[in-house]
């Protein structure tokens, strides 16, 4: 964000000053105060409305940008935030007479009644992970009263993590809930300021995977025709849960904590051929209520890995089980990936070349943007395509078009088929 003081300093009565980075944040000046405000359109009628923060300079343009955070949350999850302002200033029962929760109590009160109920089991282990880790790390931050943490000691949180940033944006991001769901409790004073969202925002960035000890900064990798063609004459090299798991990311598009944790009652023959049907729990969109049951045909490899599987399924009751009889994770096939790469520390340990990727510097995951790219030069329309991925439809288009394109997903998934196994032959 950005704020002139000067510009401030100038504004005559009836003028207002906006902060970059912060759209819908105002100071607006009268005869006698300066104040800060919220202008926002109104979830329930459309129409513009305003709301007051807070009184300049008494509040400094990085507490209104706090406040302005919450509250633009707040409208786009369909609460007017005047209406939110108004129910925060109802008197609240009293803090038990402990005291102020300390740091330790909120976070922990959010990972036992957000994060274990809103979460998948995996995703919500890992968020448990990172912030019991924060709290074992930095005890005297801990123990502090929630209501006296400052900004400087939230700054020193996240500066000390900074070489990780996407684990500290993560973090960040947890702790910021953390805060709004104690301060919409009643749990701290709504007056304690929730410093989280604004810290280093836009600085905390990811450089990218480490190669060879240096960063090789964002990719968006999508292999080149060539080099599927060699990738897919190489899978005999590979263990066979490692060459299904690769097979499926590019015959189904499908994510692949999906891919692997598929069971059989998902599978099924209908009247048009064979189909998986991922549960809308088990997808990336369980927690949007308009999300439905991703619909994936079975064609080609797809179709033969998963009928080979379905006849050997262990005792996990999963297709894809390791030799333990445990579940085959995306971390283990991320691993394995990872373990075949020419940079990897253990191709040195290895014998011999036929344990090297002929094709690198690529994850899992990419293989995904692969055939979503290989769809789109085939000619498939950009709402089949993001079908296919499971994404959501934007919200007006997902409001009134509710087609679900299953014809249109075996169409395209069996013209992306043939063009892998013409480039499997080249």
């Amino acid at each position: 964000m950005f704020f002139d003081v000067r510009a401030a300093k100038q504004l005559q009565p009836g003028e207002h000053l906006v902060v970059d980075g912060c759209e819908g944040l105002r100071l607006v000046a009268s005869a006698s105060k300066m104040t800060w405000t919220y202008r926002y359109k109104s979830p329930a009628s459309g129409l513009m409305k305003q709301t007051a923060i807070g009184p300049y300079p008494k509040m400094r343009a990085s507490e209104a940008a706090a406040v302005w955070e919450t509250l633009r949350a707040k409208r786009a999850a369909g609460i007017d935030p005047k209406e939110y302002q108004r129910q925060q200033r109802k008197p609240v029962a009293p803090l038990p007479a402990a005291g102020a929760p300390t740091v330790r109590d909120v976070v922990q009160d959010y990972i036992t009644k957000h994060i274990e109920h809103e979460r998948q089991e995996a995703g919500a282990k890992a968020a448990r992970r990172a912030l019991e880790k924060l709290l074992e790390e930095e005890p005297d931050f801990a123990e502090t009263p929630a209501t006296g943490v400052i900004r400087s000691t939230c700054f020193n949180i996240l500066e000390a993590r900074k070489a990780t940033p996407t684990a500290a944006q993560k973090l960040r991001s947890m702790l910021g809930a953390a805060w709004a769901r104690a301060l919409d409790a009643g749990r701290i004073d709504e007056d304690v300021p929730n410093w989280w969202p604004t810290l280093m925002k836009g600085k905390l960035k990811s450089k990218g995977k480490i190669v060879g000890g240096e960063h090789q900064g964002q990719q968006r990798r999508v292999l080149r025709d060539d080099e599927i063609g060699v990738l897919l004459n190489w899978l005999p090299n590979m263990h066979e849960l490692g060459r299904d798991t690769l097979q499926l990311y590019l015959w189904t598009c499908a994510r692949g904590a999906e891919i692997l944790a598929m069971r059989p009652a998902q599978i099924t023959e209908e009247k048009d051929g064979w189909w998986w049907t991922v549960p809308k729990e088990a997808t990336k969109n369980a927690r949007f209520e308009e999300a439905v049951d991703l619909r994936v045909p079975l064609i080609g490899r797809a179709l033969k890995i998963v009928q080979r599987r379905l006849a050997a399924v262990g005792k996990s009751g999963l297709l894809f089980e390791d030799a333990r009889g445990e579940q085959y994770t995306q971390h283990d096939f991320s691993t394995y990936i990872y373990g075949l790469q020419p940079y990897s520390a253990k191709v040195a340990r290895r014998e011999g070349s036929g344990l090297v990727l002929p094709v690198v510097n690529w994850t899992p995951h990419n293989l995904r943007r692969t055939s979503r790219t290989m769809l789109a030069k085939l000619g498939c329309p950009k709402e089949i395509g993001e079908a296919v991925l499971g994404h959501l439809p934007p919200a007006i288009e997902g409001t009134y078009n509710a087609h679900t394109y299953d014809a249109e997903r075996r169409r395209w998934l069996g013209r992306l088929s043939r063009r892998l196994e013409a480039l499997a032959i080249k």
